[in-house]
């Protein structure tokens, strides 16, 4: 292993020690270093002199991976609170999330292409912006990704006690809900993420292979709530169709973007996919309109079935559907653990997006060197997944799913604008540079995926803000205290600087 103190990318880093030449490096200047794209790739070749990452997904597993950190978490577990909130037009917020995201799926498709790596978004940023904005797009996944899990985990919970609820059962409320909901800890969604935790721990291709058979069963189950919904359907529910005005629809798509974290969370793989400049962004395009087309259909279904105001008070809407509308209880019992299933695959592979993120990062220096240490007998990176799911875990199980959903998708909504803006440097700065994937009618494509990632953020709570700014001024001070000091591109010289950036 090499000294990386002493050298970066076979460039040396100058004689003094790496703390003294933080300090002599002016901040403006190291905010603004970026890390080229080759860099990136030698990066990922030697994973900074530790272990490296398996090359053994394909693109059907790709494909999987993005549906099932999609598909399910903005129908199964946040369709409850989202009604209410749209009222009969939830499906028009579910189009608008999903056109929203597309916009910023095209730009991903190209960036995934380009910079075939772990870090997604972060290492985009990168590239294009510099360590300083690499830096606050990390953070923001870090809450997009940990705050996601955590936000399905507890949707699992509930699943899991309408489910008990039903057969006269029902687990008391101290380990039913967390201390916000008259409880003490979430029992379900603990346990939830520790099963996902464990099972991401065995390798990629094991979990890709689990999550596979999931994604397969969430479909199933959501075709299934569609066939029995349209048999009690009733075309008078969606009047009227804006009980809550327009406001009201731009508030829903804000509060389900969150849900459609999952082509990110393949563009993570970048350094596992056998084939990732080609692969990637067909598994992203692929997935995008699946879950969509999935989205809208029972999102309709779900209103024909049922008046809008009676979503107020479920939070596990569609079992409570089935069970309604068919009365056996054996259906009820298959569709609510099927769906908990469904739901496991979404905190699977947000936990899968969140670890390959740590790694990057801490590749990079700008976090603990251990997060990206990689196991040599599963070649995963272990610690960071057990560290992970610990964190995980402990949020599911406290804080409730509100709170959790809007969160996550304030950081989401961020660090997608991030890439529509990565896409317009690179055209610009290397416009000749290869691509497998190049966004349709650049750059009218990522300047609206752009503006309508801000206008979803401008629609979110004034508390969700507040905490996304504690959020943001946290994660200055660990940058300040700790990452600037310890980055490995800060380290280098100002020659062998100008030297990696030429790479």
């Amino acid at each position: 292993m090499r000294n990386a103190s002493s050298t970066h990318q076979g460039f040396p880093v100058s004689s003094t020690s790496k703390t003294e030449q933080h300090s002599h490096t002016p901040l403006g200047k190291q905010l603004r270093r970026r890390k080229s794209i080759q860099a990136m790739a030698n990066d990922a070749a030697d994973n900074a002199g530790l272990e490296t990452l398996k090359r053994s997904l394909g693109v059907t597993q790709l494909v999987m991976i993005s549906v099932g950190a999609t598909l399910g978490t903005g129908i199964l577990v946040i369709l409850g609170s989202a009604v209410p909130v749209a009222g009969p037009a939830i499906w028009i917020a579910f189009v608008l999330a999903g056109i929203t995201a597309l916009l910023s799926a095209v730009s991903y498709a190209e960036m995934a292409g380009m910079v075939p790596v772990s870090g997604s978004s972060y290492s985009y940023s990168y590239a294009t912006l510099g360590e300083g904005m690499a830096w606050v797009c990390g953070w923001c996944l870090v809450l997009e990704y940990a705050v996601s899990a955590a936000a399905v985990a507890v949707g699992a919970g509930s699943y899991v006690n309408q489910t008990l609820e039903i057969f006269g059962l029902a687990l008391p409320q101290a380990l039913a809900a967390g201390p916000g909901e008259g409880g003490i800890i979430n029992l379900s969604a603990l346990i939830v993420v520790i099963l996902a935790t464990l099972l991401l721990v065995r390798g990629a291709r094991e979990s890709a292979l689990a999550n596979t058979v999931m994604v397969i069963v969430k479909i199933a189950i959501l075709v299934f709530f569609v066939v029995v919904a349209f048999t009690a359907f009733n075309a008078g529910n969606f009047a009227p169709l804006l009980p809550m005005g327009a406001a009201g629809v731009t508030g829903a798509a804000s509060m389900v973007f969150f849900s459609y974290i999952g082509f990110d969370a393949a563009s993570t793989a970048g350094e596992e996919a056998k084939n990732p400049q080609k692969d990637l962004p067909r598994a992203i395009m692929i997935a995008m309109v699946l879950v969509t087309t999935i989205y809208v259909l029972v999102a309709v279904a779900a209103i024909g079935a049922r008046e809008w105001d009676w979503f107020a008070d479920s939070e596990a809407a569609l079992v409570q559907i089935v069970s309604e509308i068919t009365g056996q209880k054996w259906m009820v019992l298959a569709f609510a653990l099927a769906s908990v299933i469904a739901i496991v695959s979404v905190v699977l592979t947000t936990l899968y997006g969140q670890t390959r993120i740590l790694l990057s990062m801490g590749r990079d220096g700008l976090i603990p060197r251990f997060f990206a240490k990689v196991s040599p007998s599963t070649r995963t990176p272990v610690i960071c997944t057990y560290v992970t799911g610990a964190v995980v875990a402990i949020a599911a199980s406290l804080i409730p799913l509100g709170q959790l959903a809007e969160a996550t998708s304030i950081g989401t909504l961020f660090a997608f604008s991030l890439v529509g803006v990565s896409v317009m440097l690179l055209r610009k700065t290397q416009p000749e540079a290869p691509r497998t994937f190049r966004v349709p009618l650049y750059p009218v494509t990522p300047i609206l995926g752009i503006a309508a990632c801000l206008f979803l953020m401008l629609n979110l709570a004034g508390i969700t803000w507040l905490v996304f700014g504690i959020w943001m001024a946290v994660g200055a001070a660990i940058y300040l205290a700790y990452g600037r000091r310890n980055s490995r591109l800060g380290a280098l010289d100002p020659k062998a600087y100008e030297a990696e950036l030429n790479l």
